[in-house]
């Protein structure tokens, strides 16, 4: 079959401890506890998504990514967040990861942007991204493709997440209006579930593997749904299939699924 699976994760926030927390969540427990419920999904998949905030300002974070995801048997395609350091991210993932850059994978491409601006939580796309962008859409050939970012390109009816979205958004999507292979964008940073169409292009938010923000809040709130993960399947004719799967935290810390 040429259709390609990937399995998105979001957020993870680690610290150099393992018992670093981030809004009342452990977070590289919640992010094994997710490994553990998606280990059939990830079986299953072609590859890794990862849109961000792997590390919550602390390199030392890198090391337990690494460490739960390098056996996997699956390439791993990962952009920064606000929270990482670009270059200690790059550094500390040698293969089967890959930070930034564009993979092809059957009848699809994978486009990887750094949206990242340093020190600010809002993010940007560089002139030199964006080119680059527009270099991968033109050489597609006949590839669908699918562009990953960590900052959302769009209003998610939020005041406070709209004020540290990307920036330049109009000029994303001057670039994406110029070609016809664009099938989906899909990002982070949200920590929420976001779905809708923009002149037919499929626009995909995925929530965090710890803690949730609170939908169409104007000052930040927590939301009190649990970890989640995205899987999306990517038919050859250029259409997608997706699903955000929570994983709830049952009682002896055993993980439940269940998709929404």
């Amino acid at each position: 079959m040429n259709d390609v699976r990937l399995l998105q994760l979001s957020d993870m926030h680690l610290f150099g401890s393992p018992q670093g927390t981030l809004r009342g969540t452990q977070t590289l427990p919640a992010l094994q506890h997710v490994l553990t419920a998606a280990a059939a999904h990830v079986h299953q998949a072609d590859a890794l998504l990862v849109t961000g905030d792997i590390a919550n300002d602390d390199a030392g974070g890198y090391v337990h990514f690494r460490r739960l995801l390098q056996g996997i048997g699956r390439p791993v395609y990962c952009v920064p967040g606000n929270h990482d350091d670009p270059q200690a991210l790059a550094a500390a993932l040698p293969p089967p990861f890959q930070v930034g850059g564009l993979a092809d994978l059957k009848d699809w491409r994978v486009v990887l942007l750094d949206s990242c601006v340093p020190h600010e939580a809002g993010g940007y796309l560089r002139a030199e991204e964006l080119e680059r962008l527009e270099q991968a859409l033109r050489t597609a050939a006949e590839r669908h493709v699918l562009i990953a970012l960590h900052h959302h390109p769009v209003s998610m009816s939020s005041r406070w997440l709209d004020g540290i979205g990307l920036a330049n958004a109009p000029e994303f999507f001057g670039v994406i209006d110029r070609y016809a292979n664009v099938r989906a964008v899909v990002w982070g940073h949200v920590h929420q579930s976001f779905d809708q169409r923009r002149r037919g292009v499929r626009l995909l938010a995925t929530p965090a593997t710890c803690s949730q923000f609170l939908p169409g809040a104007d000052e930040f709130r927590i939301d009190q749904r649990p970890p989640a993960y995205r899987r999306l399947l990517l038919r050859a004719d250029g259409s997608l299939e997706t699903e955000v799967v929570w994983v709830e935290l049952l009682a002896g810390s055993v993980p439940a699924a269940h998709s929404a």
